[in-house]
């Protein structure tokens, strides 16, 4: 038999052996494939879910703010409901519209990450005040589980709470002048998340009154420029957001304060800008020695007045001073919120008010605490020169500037009339003095109703 009728004899079986070759080989693909369908569409991992900002309490309305996230086929339904003794109230539901049947790392089935937020409102939930579920439910787009999805369900407990807290008045400030002070008592039915005094658009924290429970007190101060009280009332704000307020009402007591002129001098200029030039962090603006002094009494101030209000923002709870603010002994040389016009070469250039007390006695005095408190800052700011700042708790401060050496150190302890530091005039001082200022909460006040005994007592 020739060769040629050889390979036709065997032909056929060759054939058949590479058709079967190729069809394990697709067959495997397929298995392959399969699979690998199987486990990207039936995957089962559970979408997260997070609440950003974890609520404890419902109130009236209360926003519920969370996040979900599936790093697989993506989000495909998101549920928010609170559930309370069998009874659903539904707050929220989101589907998603599915992308792609074979989602990959680059194209899933839905978004892999969201951020939302529900609300309650408690008006026609058909809830009780009480213990109750927040339920978020998120499913993600698996066809695992009988084709619905992964399931994550997130449960956590709540208190529903819809009363306001109730406020009593037990003492209020009847006549208060401009930079004046005052005192408010009062007591709340329930603990609360934050509570005070409104008075025009300035808050004044409340603190615990020792020994009475359920008893605050706020010390309240007045802009030096107020001329007309709008609003005061006690406000009391619970963990669910629901707000109970007392109003009153003071009688404000009109005062006029005095001008003074103050004459700005080549040898002042020459002596104090380069001063602040080595204190400040950043470059004091201007081209002639006027114009980087209107920037230092204008910007610089503004900055320091700043930062007075965030250092007083923040108090210790308690009341560490006693009767009366002891004065410097020596002479009165400014007093608070008098009117200041600078005159450069016989011509005004600028205006500024006074708030503080200027008492000026020889070189280099010796300054005493007026009061018992903590120091919360010991050092250069601006145009307080070198300054001691004292926390006597219960948001009352005292200021202390233009000093020449400073003896304490934050978080330091001072007794009334322990020695601080010692007078100067660093800053935006033309010689040798004490400047002295009260503040409320960031509020300048006016320094002599503190060291006045009898008022203290009656108010």
């Amino acid at each position: 038999m020739s060769k040629r009728h050889e390979l036709k004899a065997h032909s056929p079986k060759k054939t058949r052996r590479i058709g079967r070759t190729i069809l394990l080989f697709l067959l495997l693909v397929l298995i392959a494939a399969g699979a690998l369908a199987g486990f990207i569409l039936f995957e089962n991992e559970k979408p997260l879910v997070t609440l950003t900002d974890r609520k404890a309490y419902l109130g009236e309305t209360t926003d519920i703010s969370f996040k979900v996230t599936d790093g697989r086929t993506g989000i495909r339904s998101v549920v928010v409901e609170v559930e309370q003794q069998g009874t659903i109230k539904e707050l929220y539901r989101k589907t998603f519209p599915r992308r792609t049947w074979l989602p990959t790392w680059m194209n899933s089935a839905g978004p892999l990450e969201m951020e939302d937020k529900a609300v309650f409102e408690a008006a026609g939930a058909k809830l009780k005040d009480g213990e109750a579920r927040l339920l978020i439910t998120a499913r993600d787009f698996s066809l695992n589980g009988l084709l619905r999805g992964n399931a994550t369900v997130s449960a956590y407990p709540v208190i529903i709470d819809t009363q306001e807290p109730r406020v009593a008045l037990k003492h209020t400030q009847r006549y208060i002048r401009p930079g004046g002070s005052g005192l408010v008592v009062y007591e709340i039915s329930e603990p609360v998340a934050k509570h005070g005094v409104m008075v025009n658009d300035q808050f004044f924290p409340g603190y615990p009154v020792a020994e009475r429970e359920n008893r605050y007190l706020a010390y309240i101060a007045l802009p030096w420029n107020t001329t007309k009280i709008e609003l005061s009332r006690v406000v009391a704000v619970d963990e669910a957001g629901n707000e109970g307020k007392s109003v009153f009402s003071m009688i404000l007591k009109q005062k006029k304060y005095k001008n003074d002129r103050i004459n700005v001098s080549d040898n002042f200029l020459s002596s104090k800008i380069p001063e602040f030039e080595a204190n400040s962090i950043e470059e004091i603006s201007g081209e002639t020695l006027v114009e980087k002094f209107l920037f230092v009494n204008n910007e610089i101030r503004v900055r320091n007045a700043r930062r007075i209000a965030e250092l007083c923002s923040r108090s210790v709870d308690r009341q560490l001073w006693q009767d009366r603010f002891l004065r410097m002994p020596g002479q009165s040389m400014a007093g608070f919120a008098e009117e200041r016009t600078y005159y450069y070469k016989d011509r005004a250039i600028d205006q500024q008010v006074h708030l503080g007390l200027d008492i000026a006695s020889t070189a280099s005095v010796p300054i005493k605490a007026a009061n018992r408190g903590k120091v919360i800052f010991a050092d250069y700011m601006g145009i307080y020169g070198n300054t001691v700042i004292l926390d006597h708790g219960q948001g009352l401060f005292s200021l202390y500037s233009h000093l020449s050496r400073i003896d304490t150190l934050v978080d330091e302890v001072v007794d009334q009339g322990a020695v601080i530091a010692y007078s100067g005039a660093t800053g935006m001082a033309g010689g040798d003095h004490l400047h002295f200022s009260i503040l409320i909460n960031g509020v300048f006040a006016n320094p002599l109703e503190w060291m006045d005994q009898n008022w203290i007592d009656i108010n």
